[in-house]
């Protein structure tokens, strides 16, 4: 099982702590978090499925490549980060 990881910043918002769930990828694991905790949904993925232009998703040190499918491979026991990029200046 994977363990997904998200910022402290997306727990405030989201109301959970880190979560672990089945998955070969990406898409696979966050479905399965999704089903138990529905509201984290709209704060990683946008209306297509996507994830939004402000989150970025790591799998252990490395950056995920398909942002639009969430296709890249999750390890059997992977880590997942899910991280809320910072903008401004």
């Amino acid at each position: 099982m994977a363990r997904v990881i998200f910022t402290p910043h997306l727990r405030r918002h989201i109301g959970m702590t880190d979560a672990e769930a089945p998955g070969r990828t990406v898409r696979d694991v966050l479905e399965a978090v999704f089903m138990e905790h529905d509201q984290v949904r709209g704060y990683v993925l946008d209306e297509q499925n996507a994830v939004r232009k402000h989150v970025t998703i790591f799998i252990g040190a490395e950056r995920i490549k398909d942002r639009t499918h969430l296709s890249d491979p999750v390890p059997e026991n992977g880590e997942i980060y899910v991280l809320q990029a910072l903008s401004g200046g």
